[in-house]
């Protein structure tokens, strides 16, 4: 009987990690759709990230990806402005994207544990076959960088179109 308790205390404990602290990573995932290309920033740790920015740039994808938000300017064909679908009130603002630029910046005031901020928004691929379609392939070398205070992490996005920050340890 003591060997059960002890089992169950330890699995609700193993999640937390080493002395009580917990990993804090975000991950980012891009899904190409029509019209409406996809971002999703999930939390994927156990406690809150807060006054953090994040910032998506496309410019050292392996295609030379935009985001296409007007009918005019640099895009082809299907355009799609900037919409948050998910986790707005984590941000302090919602950002302004100019057609044709490769980067987007997040303010993100609180963003809690296991929540997620996503949005939609039109990317094309300015060098490829099909312009208004982009693989997994072409954001992979993407980056997408988190500030908060004095630390900064980046990574970068691989083939399948995800990307993680890992996150220092928080104490639960």
């Amino acid at each position: 009987m003591n060997t059960l308790k002890t089992l169950r205390a330890l699995s609700l404990i193993a999640p937390l990690g080493i002395a009580g602290m917990a990993q804090a990573d975000i991950a980012i995932r891009f899904d190409e759709g029509a019209p409406k290309d996809r971002f999703t920033l999930t939390n994927t740790g156990a406690c809150a990230i807060t006054d953090t920015a994040l910032t998506l740039d496309l410019g050292s994808a392996q295609g030379k990806l935009i985001f296409d938000v007007t009918a005019q300017g640099a895009g082809v064909q299907v355009f799609q402005p900037f919409e948050l679908t998910a986790g707005g009130s984590a941000l302090t603002t919602t950002p302004q994207v100019t057609d044709g630029q490769s980067t987007l910046r997040l303010e993100i005031g609180t963003l809690p544990a296991q929540a997620a901020i996503a949005f939609t928004i039109d990317v094309d691929d300015t060098l490829g076959q099909r312009e208004i379609t982009v693989a997994g392939a072409e954001i992979a070398g993407a980056t997408v960088t988190l500030t908060q205070g004095d630390t900064t992490t980046t990574a970068r996005f691989s083939a399948d179109a995800t990307a993680t920050l890992p996150q220092p340890d928080c104490p639960v």
